[in-house]
């Protein structure tokens, strides 16, 4: 009777403090780098009402009886030292953290469009759109009473390319580092949701395509590039392992493939900490 009162008080504090999951979940790998993902212990015995990393909210797990958080790392992070705001109550600490660097590789691409590469004017405007509405997805922190995994299925089979971070060239213009996993398949390959979630934002974007975004709960997102088709709309709940879509080449491309991308508190992390290693 003792054991179902315990659980009860802490189920119960888990929907009081939207930022806390009562049971540790399976977990990504930790990579205390930029576009990695620290776990920091939280000081005190209580769990904190919320957990700050800049402007965005922070997941925490119970583990070993210390309040952890899981923290995505933005890849334009600075080696050194990091500082997580905890509030709990009307008490404000913090807890740091240590970021090491990690140096990524430069990809050159070549496009055949052009204009994929210089928009026009129209095109700008259209991207600045779109800007606004992937951000508006990536950064949603969605609290709720199950506790979601932080670990994720491979959303299609194939080989994972380890581009997560280059710093991409197109048409010998620098642009933004990559900041998903693209896994090589055929157009029409089925991909599957790595778990479960609400699908918050689709539609036909400039550079991505095809474009699918999922919000798994508690500040983790992901999103899918390039798709072919689309198998599911805006507000449907899926479960792990149901059709989303399909593989295609929509978009800024050089040929068929999934751009997967991994949100933590707004962060785009590298998907491959949240996947089992793949065998050769």
């Amino acid at each position: 009777m003792m054991l179902r009162k315990t659980l009860s008080l802490t189920a119960l504090l888990c929907l009081i403090c939207g930022s806390v999951l009562a049971n540790a979940p399976s977990l990504p790998r930790e990579a205390r780098v930029p576009g990695g993902v620290a776990f920091v212990e939280i000081p005190g015995d209580k769990a904190p009402a919320r957990v700050m990393f800049g402007d965005y909210q922070v997941a925490v797990i119970r583990q070993d009886n210390r309040w952890v958080a899981v923290v995505g790392i933005p890849l334009a992070t600075k080696p050194g030292p990091q500082t997580l705001v905890v509030y709990s109550g009307t008490d404000r600490k913090e807890a740091t953290f240590n970021v090491t660097d990690k140096q990524y590789r430069t990809q050159k691409l070549t496009i055949k469009n052009q204009r994929q590469v210089d928009p026009n004017p129209d095109d700008l405007k259209r991207i600045q759109q779109e800007q606004q509405r992937s951000d508006a997805a990536l950064s949603k922190f969605t609290p709720g009473a199950d506790v979601p995994g932080l670990s994720l299925l491979s959303p299609v089979p194939g080989v994972r390319s380890d581009s997560y971070g280059s710093r991409r060239i197109f048409n010998g213009q620098p642009r933004n580092p990559h900041s998903g996993m693209d896994i090589a398949a055929a157009t029409g390959t089925p991909i599957v949701a790595p778990a479960a979630g609400k699908v918050v934002e689709a539609g036909d974007f400039f550079f991505n395509g095809n474009t699918l975004y999922i919000d798994h709960g508690y500040g983790l997102v992901t999103m899918y590039c390039h798709l072919s088709s689309i198998a599911v709309k805006v507000g449907d709940e899926v479960k792990a392992g149901q059709l989303i879509g399909k593989v295609g080449a929509t978009g800024r491309v050089t040929g068929a493939h999934l751009h997967w991308g991994v949100a933590l508190n707004r962060a785009m992390v590298d998907p491959g900490l949240f996947l089992e290693p793949q065998t050769p």
